[in-house]
């Protein structure tokens, strides 16, 4: 039980950060119509940034200054260099994002160097948010913090305990990306900016005779979406690891997510990352083969399967393609993706 319940909180928290990468990414898509190729990028630099104002001022104002200065970095981007190919279509703007990918790439190895960095998290977020304890005589038991070391170490052939720890840096970024779904709900339908937003996605020109400045809108839009993108690398970075490859591991994870939770939709993308984070999570901790599962069937293993290499493949080694596989059977069954809505 305490296998499922610290690999269920485990997928979710991860599906989670997953989702505060992929908000950003559909919100530029949703209002503005412009796959960001560099978003990952930008999650990359919010959390070198982090990183460099914690050593400074701390990690709470870090996690307040990194994204507004990635947001303003996407702002500006959109201003100088994606407002003047917008007009030429969507490949000109595939392709200047993409560039844009690479040249952040190495500006971050220029300045910070290419080996990982130790982002430490705050000592408040420092330990366990929990502890799970199962214990043979006593059940499963929930400690708050950290268990009594002496109680985990109380295994011994007579009673068995096993304790599993949550780390409080996970349970922190749960709530963190469960409060900006609610505040960017909040915002698009429910303040007088987010119906400016969605009008000037389908009626531009209705809403410039109105007064509305729709290249600002879109500006703010592109800067806020790569904000986002920058919380998510504070706390991604000190949670995980701060590396010039961490913009690479997720970039096409989150495109997947996009695609699964149908281009453009919010709700489609927080479902999506939630079952790709734990599908994910719980393929890594079984390690089982096809060898393994046969002879519970009635089947028997001949010598030539036992050598076969495809059968000796446990799920945690095809984990990591999971995602991609999922991508492949949403575009064939369902190509709008979950939540979404078939343009035309």
């Amino acid at each position: 039980m305490e296998f499922f319940i610290i690999s269920m909180l485990n997928g979710l928290s991860y599906g989670l950060l997953l989702f505060m990468l992929s908000a950003g990414l559909t919100l530029i898509l949703s209002m503005m119509g412009v796959l960001n190729f560099a978003h990952a990028s930008f999650y990359m630099v919010g959390a070198y940034l982090g990183y460099t104002v914690s050593g400074w001022v701390g990690f709470w104002p870090a996690l307040v200054v990194a994204p507004l200065v990635v947001g303003a970095m996407g702002a500006v981007f959109e201003r100088v260099a994606l407002r003047k190919v917008h007009k030429f279509g969507h490949v000109p703007e595939l392709l200047i994002t993409f560039g844009l990918s690479y040249i952040l790439l190495e500006l971050v190895q220029l300045i910070w160097g290419r080996t990982a960095l130790e982002f430490k998290p705050p000592v408040s977020l420092q330990g366990p948010a929990f502890t799970l304890v199962n214990h043979a005589v006593n059940g499963l038991q929930l400690v708050w913090g950290a268990a009594p070391a002496e109680l985990c170490a109380a295994a011994d052939a007579a009673v068995r305990v096993v304790c599993s720890p949550f780390p409080m840096t996970r349970g922190f970024m749960m709530v963190i990306a469960l409060l900006m779904l609610l505040a960017l709900w909040l915002m698009l339908t429910r303040t007088r900016i987010g119906l400016v937003i969605q009008a000037a996605l389908t009626h531009p020109e209705m809403v410039e005779s109105l007064g509305h400045n729709v290249p600002r809108v879109f500006m703010l839009v592109f800067g806020v979406g790569t904000g986002l993108a920058g919380l998510a690398g504070v706390i991604g970075g000190s949670t995980f690891v701060t590396e010039p490859a961490m913009a690479a591991t997720v970039g096409s994870v989150i495109f997947v997510v996009v695609v699964v939770g149908g281009m453009g939709s919010l709700s489609g993308a927080f479902l999506a990352s939630v079952l790709i984070g734990v599908i994910q999570t719980f393929a890594v901790a079984f390690d089982y083969s096809m060898l393994d599962v046969l002879p519970t069937l009635g089947v028997q293993v001949t010598d030539t399967l036992r050598n076969n290499s495809v059968a000796k493949l446990t799920i945690a080694q095809v984990a990591p393609i999971l995602p991609y596989l999922f991508l492949v059977l949403i575009l064939i069954f369902r190509p709008k993706g979950l939540l979404g809505t078939r343009e035309g």
